[in-house]
C-alpha cells in the first residue's frame, strides 16, 4: 500500500506533533506517513522532535512577505511530493492562494468546539479564556479542513471536555490537549490519509 505524504507544519514546542508521531508508532495512523515537518521559527522545539523521530524538517521563516513565504512552503510540499498537510500549532495565517491550492488536503485542529470561541485572534490560551470567561461548562477540541477563512473549514471530528470548579486557562489548556487534540487530531490524519489513498 502507498501511504499518504503528510507534512506537519509548525511553530512552538510541537506537542501535536509529538501525539501524531506517537500515532503513528502505535499504528493509529497506518495509511499515511509524516514525511516533512516544516517551521516558521529556527528555534521551534517541534524540530528536535521531527529529529528525533528520523523526519526530514525545514525551516522556512517569514521575512515579512507572505507570498514570498507561501511559494517557499509550495515548493518543498511539491518536492517532497506532500499529499496532506497538518497544521499543528502553526501561527500562520494562510492566504486564500495557499489554502486554495490545497482544497481539503490541509487539516488543522483548535482547541474548541467551533463555532464557539474560534476565528481571528483566537488561539493558544485566549480560546480557553474565553471559554472561562463565557461560562460554559464544555469546551473541546476541533480538528477541521482549512480554508480561507481562520477556523472556517469542514469539520472533520470533535471531541467534547467538561470545564471543572477550579479550572484556570492554563489548567484547561492542558486537559483539553490531553482528552481531545492528542485523540482526535491522529484519528483525523488517519481518516483524511485513508481516503486520500482512494482518490
Amino acid at each position: 500500500m502507498v501511504k499518504t505524504r503528510i507534512a506537519v507544519l509548525v511553530s512552538g514546542g510541537g506537542t501535536n506533533l509529538q501525539a501524531l508521531i506517537d500515532a503513528q508508532n502505535s499504528g493509529i495512523i497506518n495509511s499515511g506517513e509524516i514525511s516533512l515537518v516544516v517551521s516558521n521559527k529556527p528555534t521551534a522545539y517541534a524540530l528536535e522532535r521531527a529529529k528525533n523521530a528520523g523526519i526530514k524538517s525545514v525551516v522556512i521563516e517569514n521575512k515579512g512577505d507572505r507570498y514570498e513565504f507561501e511559494k517557499q512552503i509550495s515548493k518543498i510540499l511539491d518536492e517532497e511530493k506532500i499529499d496532506i498537510i497538518v497544521l499543528a500549532g502553526f501561527m500562520c495565517i494562510l492566504s486564500a492562494d495557499f489554502t486554495g491550492k490545497y482544497e481539503n488536503r490541509i487539516l488543522n485542529v483548535h482547541p474548541s468546539l467551533i463555532p464557539s470561541f474560534c476565528g481571528e485572534g483566537f488561539y493558544g490560551l485566549r480560546v480557553h479564556k474565553a471559554a472561562l470567561e463565557y461560562g460554559v461548562k464544555v469546551t473541546g477540541a476541533t480538528v477541521h479542513f482549512v480554508n480561507e477563512i481562520p477556523d472556517g473549514g469542514k469539520i472533520i471530528l470533535q471531541k467534547a471536555v467538561s470545564i471543572e470548579d477550579g479550572d484556570t486557562p492554563e489548567i484547561l489548556q492542558k486537559r483539553v490537549m490531553e482528552q481531545a487534540e492528542w485523540k482526535i487530531l491522529p484519528e483525523a490524519v488517519e481518516l483524511v490519509s485513508k481516503n486520500f489513498n482512494k482518490e
